[in-house]
C-alpha cells in the first residue's frame, strides 16, 4: 500500500517569466556564443593584491559565513522532513506499585513492570510527506544558491573597493604633484611681484590656486581611509588604514572584453535566479502538502515488549505481549482551515512566480546596463585622452607665451588647473571602466566566486538512537 502512494498537487514546470529573451544582448557588439564558466575572474587584473583581497573575502567574510550556517540549518529541515516518512520507534519502561483497600481480604498491594517498544507510522497515501520533503530540499537548494549569490556580490564589492582605493591613491599623487607645481608658481610670481613685474591680481590668483589644491588633499585622504576600512570589514578584519602607496603612471591595462554569451544562459548561470526558481519549486510542493492534508490519514501503531507483576519474571515467555492497531482520520469540519491553507499555498506560489519574473528581469537589466556602460565609458575614455593631451599642450603653450611676455600669468594658472583636472578625470574614467568589468562579471553570474564547500549531506549520520 505504501508503495502505491499517490503524490497530489501540481507537477512543477518552469513558468514563463513574461520576458521575451532576444537571441543576443542589445548592447553587445560581438557574436552570441556559449560561455564556459571559469574560476577566479579577478586574475584578469594581473594584480596579486586583488587576488589576496578576493581569497580573504571568500574565506573570512562574515556575511558569507552567516549564509553558510543558514544553509546548514536548511539541511536539518531536510532531515526533519525526511523523518516524517519513516516509522518512529521508542523505548518505554515503567514500574508502578499500587495499594487498594478491599472489604473482604483487607489491604492489597500490587506491582507492575513494563518494558516495551512502541512504534507508530503514518501511511503517506497522498504524498503529503513526500511533498513536504521535496519542499525542504528545494529550500535547501535555495539557501545554497543564496550563499553563492552572496559570495559573488561580496567579492565583487571588495574588488570594487580595492580598485577605488587604488584610484584614490593615484588622485592623491596627482594632487600632490599639482600642489608642488602651484607652490613653484607662487614662488615665481612672488619674486616677480617684488620686482614690480607681476600684478597683485596674479599674486592672489597664485595663492588661491594653491589653497584650492591643498584643501582637496584632506578630503582625498579621508576617502582613502574610509575605503580601506570598509574593505577590511569585508575581508573579516579589523578596520584599519594605511598611508597612500605610489601607483605607476601606466596602470590602465586594456583587458579583453567579457563575452556575455547567449542571453538564455543567464537563467542557468546566475545563482540568484536559481535560488528564485528553487523557492518556486518549494512553494509548488507546499501546494501539494496543503492539498494532501485535506484527505484521510491512516496511522499504524504497535507495541512489543514485556509486562509482569514480578520483576524477576519480566523477561519470561509468559510476560511477552504485543499489539497492533490501525486508525483512519478524515477531516469533516474545521471551519474552512484546511481549504484556506491550500488557497494560501496557491497564492504564495503565484507570488513566487512574480518574484521569479522580477529576478529574471532585473538580471537582464544588470547585464544590459553593464554592457551599455562598458561601451560608453570606453568611448568616453577616448575623448578624455584627447582632452588631456590638449590640456598638456595648452599648458606648454601658455608657459611659452608668458615667458615671451605675450600673455598674463593668469592664463598659465588656468592651463595648469585644466591639465590636472583632466588627469583626475582620466583616473575616474579608468576606475569606472574597471569597476564596470567587475559589475559585468557579477551580472553574468557563473561559478567565479566559490566559497568554502559545505560538507556532504549523509543521512546515516542522523539515523541514531539519540
Amino acid at each position: 500500500m505504501a508503495a502505491s502512494c499517490m503524490n497530489l498537487g501540481p507537477d512543477y514546470q518552469r513558468p514563463d517569466a513574461g520576458v521575451k529573451i532576444p537571441p543576443v544582448y542589445q548592447n553587445d557588439q560581438g557574436p552570441a556564443e556559449p560561455v564556459t564558466v571559469g574560476d577566479q575572474w579577478w586574475k584578469e587584473f594581473n594584480n596579486p593584491e586583488i587576488d589576496i583581497v578576493a581569497e580573504k573575502t571568500l574565506h573570512q567574510n562574515l556575511a558569507i559565513k552567516a549564509e553558510t550556517y543558514r544553509a546548514l540549518q536548511a539541511r536539518s529541515q531536510v532531515i526533519l522532513a525526511r523523518s516524517t516518512r519513516l516509522p518512529t520507534v521508542a523505548a518505554q519502561g515503567e514500574a508502578s506499585r499500587d495499594r487498594s483497600i478491599a472489604t473482604s481480604i483487607g489491604d492489597r498491594e500490587t506491582s507492575t513492570y513494563n518494558l516495551a517498544l512502541p512504534t507508530s507510522f503514518e501511511l503517506d497515501l497522498w504524498g503529503k510527506y513526500a511533498k513536504y520533503e521535496e519542499a525542504a530540499r528545494e529550500d535547501l537548494l535555495r539557501s545554497e544558491e543564496t550563499r553563492l549569490a552572496t559570495a559573488q556580490s561580496v567579492v565583487a564589492e571588495a574588488i570594487s573597493l580595492y580598485l577605488e582605493m587604488e584610484a584614490i591613491e593615484r588622485r592623491i599623487q596627482i594632487t600632490e604633484q599639482s600642489i608642488q607645481v602651484y607652490r613653484q608658481s607662487l614662488s615665481f610670481v612672488e619674486n616677480r611681484y617684488k620686482r614690480g613685474l607681476a600684478s597683485n591680481l596674479e599674486l592672489r590668483q597664485a595663492r588661491r590656486t594653491l589653497a584650492e589644491a591643498e584643501s582637496g588633499l584632506p578630503s582625498l585622504l579621508l576617502d582613502l581611509g574610509a575605503v580601506q576600512q570598509n574593505l577590511s570589514v569585508l575581508m573579516g578584519e579589523y578596520p584599519t588604514t594605511r598611508p597612500p602607496r605610489l601607483q605607476p603612471d601606466e596602470y590602465y591595462k586594456q583587458m579583453e572584453p567579457v563575452p556575455p554569451g547567449i542571453p538564455s544562459q543567464l537563467l542557468l548561470r546566475r545563482p540568484d535566479i536559481r535560488a528564485a526558481e528553487a523557492n518556486l519549486r518549494a512553494l509548488n510542493a507546499s501546494v501539494g502538502v496543503a492539498l494532501a492534508s485535506r484527505f484521510p490519514s491512516i496511522t499504524l501503531t504497535g507495541s512489543y515488549g514485556y509486562l509482569s507483576d514480578d520483576v524477576g519474571k519480566l523477561f519470561q515467555p509468559e510476560s511477552l505481549f504485543w499489539s497492533l492497531a490501525g486508525g483512519i482520520l478524515q477531516p469533516l469540519f474545521d471551519g474552512g482551515a484546511l481549504k484556506a491553507q491550500q488557497f494560501g499555498a496557491e497564492m504564495a506560489y503565484q507570488g513566487g512566480v512574480v518574484a521569479y519574473a522580477e529576478t529574471v528581469l532585473n538580471a537582464f537589466g544588470e547585464v544590459e546596463n553593464a554592457l551599455l556602460t562598458r561601451r560608453e565609458q570606453e568611448e568616453r575614455r577616448k575623448h578624455v585622452l584627447i582632452f588631456l593631451d590638449e590640456a598638456r599642450e595648452t599648458q606648454k603653450a601658455a608657459e611659452k607665451r608668458y615667458s615671451r611676455g605675450l600673455t598674463e600669468y593668469v592664463n598659465v594658472f588656468e592651463a595648469q588647473q585644466t591639465r590636472y583636472q583632466a588627469e583626475q578625470n582620466l583616473v575616474l574614467t579608468d576606475l569606472a571602466i574597471m569597476t564596470n568589468r567587475v559589475a559585468l562579471h557579477r551580472a553574468l553570474g557563473g561559478g567565479w566566486a566559490q566559497p568554502d564547500e559545505l560538507p556532504a549531506l549523509n543521512y546515516t549520520d542522523y539515523l541514531t538512537v539519540f
